[in-house]
């Protein structure tokens, strides 16, 4: 990152420190933020998806001949039209744009089409007629790996077998106890369902893709690939999204719609209902977890064993990621020298699998959770006391090795909690609202226990097994207004506000403009990992930085200062001597300082 010996004298208005309003939060509160599902464009179709309604089956033949009869109907589109790629994926490219010869899940595409009206399109999808052989599934994730089952890709079943071994493997604790754990599909259920408005270009060589996304540029790249068109030529900009949670990082409709968008030379709009949501991106990962802990008698965590399975369904998406995830915190936040963990990341005719909050993580911590439990039970102390005598610290390893280097307050926020007092029993006339369930009142009350848990986690941040990850932000500043540019996805979790804060305090304006988050400037990557603050956040800053320095050489050449002298205090450039104070919106007069940034988090 870019360095000076300058320095902020004073905290700036509504800078970092600060409790900054969102520049988008009061649209939203009053109904007026634009979300994906609000975009429109004059003359504009809407496309529709049919999907299959068989886990496993053969397509013997698709009739479209019924759809094309339908009034109001302009285009529908099989995988015979795709004129790129026919696959895309996250890590691995092995999901169709549109099932050609089988299908493996139950709602995969097969075709699309584009009609005036919603209805009109759905009409059209009853009309296509589509003979299917039906076959038989692979549901059981360990059929996938005992080899039992035909292979449902060219590379077989197993995704990704991952396996953590340290210590002395003969190891036999004092106390040792062991469970299976068995944690099911979860969706992310974010409440702005799936849309998308595709614009082509008047030449047919270029689209333009509104949409709610994770990855603006991983979209990009995978949708011109399926196009076969120059990746300059597909531009995405960043839809109103409301919520996503690892849903949004996999395609759904974007190729869908920008391909019946180029079919049509017209724009489509694409929007999916909640059941179709469902069908149409990936979940949270089943696991199957077996675990063993093996401790001294006063309950010291010698030796952690598992064995992990996670049902990837029919295609890869993130899965091999989620499992590194899943099998490297197996552990949990606890010291352990000696560990056994052996992992596996399976397909299946199951619903695809991939991005959700904590990935793999939850579902280790389930397991490891309940095994402390047990292992507090067997050595005669409280749930408590066993986190306690085992909590992970500074200067501590992972069982791949790795050193803890950062803060690891376990023990305090175990103690801090454990400090708390417990809820106090509820009235007989409670408000039910308070009452377990809530609103929802899923049981009679008479039914209703409320007990206390104990749960510690540990989690990364930043992508799975580490590489160089980088973000770019461009920054411009004239007349005392800055301007950001990132392709950073705003999903809700602020990063906006932040940028602002970041350059408010870094270049000492008010006012901070944000341009549309687009593909119009190099990737920020995901918006996932809890990254973003620190890549994206780095890169506005480094670029922020750089226009700084510029202003001050500017303001040293005009005053005969040295650059290195000078800094920002309230709205001011001052000199550090007292010598001189300058309004920014003066010394940024009449000229435009623009800069861009790429942060890279090993720099």
């Amino acid at each position: 990152m870019a360095t000076t010996t300058n320095s902020t004298a004073t905290r700036q208005r509504n800078g970092l420190g600060t409790s900054a309003l969102r520049p988008d939060g009061i649209p939203k509160v009053q109904g007026r933020f634009a979300f994906s599902s609000d975009a429109w464009a004059d003359n504009m179709l809407w496309g529709a998806t049919l999907r299959s309604p068989h886990p496993h089956a053969r397509i013997r033949s698709i009739d479209t001949s019924g759809a094309l009869a339908v009034n109001g109907v302009s285009a529908v589109i099989t995988a015979d039209d795709v004129p790129g790629k026919l696959t895309y994926g996250l890590i691995a490219s092995d999901q169709p744009v549109f099932a050609r010869d089988v299908v493996r899940y139950v709602g995969e595409p097969v075709a699309a089409v584009a009609a005036d009206h919603p209805e009109t399109a759905r009409r059209a999808l009853a009309a296509i007629k589509v003979d299917y052989e039906v076959l038989t599934p692979l549901v059981d994730a360990e059929a996938a790996i005992d080899g039992s089952f035909p292979a449902m890709h060219p590379d077989g079943n197993v995704i990704r077998r991952q396996r953590v071994i340290r210590g002395d493997q003969e190891f036999v604790g004092d106390v040792v106890v062991e469970g299976t754990y068995e944690i099911g599909m979860q969706d992310q259920a974010f409440l702005g369902l799936e849309a998308a408005l595709a614009l082509p270009d008047d030449d047919g060589g270029g689209i333009e893709l509104f949409v709610a996304t994770q990855w603006l540029h991983e979209d990009q790249k995978q949708i011109a690939a399926c196009l076969d068109m120059p990746i300059e030529r597909v531009r995405l900009t960043l839809g109103g999204v409301g919520g996503a949670f690892g849903g949004r990082e996999d395609i759904s409709l974007q190729v869908h719609c920008c391909l019946l968008a180029l079919v049509t030379k017209r724009p489509i709009k694409m929007q999916y209902g909640r059941e179709e949501s469902f069908y149409g991106h990936i979940h949270r990962h089943p696991a199957k977890i077996f675990m063993r802990h093996h401790a001294d008698r006063d309950g010291t965590l010698r030796r952690v064993e598992a064995r992990v399975v996670l049902d990837g369904g029919a295609y890869a998406s993130t899965s091999s990621a989620v499992l590194i995830n899943a099998v490297t915190h197996m552990q949990g936040p606890y010291k352990c020298e000696i560990a056994t963990v052996d992992g596996y990341a399976v397909r299946s005719n199951n619903p695809p699998c991939g991005a959700m909050r904590g990935f793999g993580v939850v579902q280790a911590c389930f397991a490891h959770e309940s095994q402390m439990d047990k292992l507090a039970d067997a050595c005669g102390l409280s749930p408590v006391d066993i986190r306690l005598k085992n909590a992970m610290q500074t200067g501590d390893r992972l069982i791949t090795g790795q050193v803890v280097e950062s803060v690891a307050p376990v023990a305090r926020c175990i103690r801090e909690t454990a400090a708390l007092p417990m809820p106090a029993p509820l009235p007989d006339d409670a408000d039910p609202l308070l009452i377990p369930g809530g609103a929802g009142l899923t049981a009679q009350r008479s039914n209703i226990r409320r007990g206390v848990g104990w749960g510690v986690s540990i989690k990364n941040l930043m992508y799975s097994e580490g590489f160089d990850d980088y973000a770019t932000a461009r920054c411009r500043l004239a007349d005392g207004v800055a301007t950001l540019q990132f392709a950073t996805a705003e999903v809700g979790q602020g990063f906006v506000v932040l940028a602002q804060q970041i350059a408010r305090t870094v270049l000492g304006v008010d006012t901070v403009l944000l341009e549309p988050i687009s593909t119009a400037i190099g990737s920020a990557g995901s918006t996932s990992a809890s990254r973003q603050t620190w890549m994206s956040g780095g890169a506005v800053d480094g670029a922020c930085r750089l226009v700084r320095e510029r202003l001050f050489a500017r303001v040293a050449n005009e005053h005969g200062l040295d650059p290195l002298r000078l800094a920002i205090d309230g709205a001011d450039v001052v000199d550090t001597m007292g010598t001189l104070r300058v309004p920014i919106a003066q010394a940024s007069s009449g000229i435009v300082l623009d800069e861009t940034f790429e942060h890279h988090h090993r720099s």
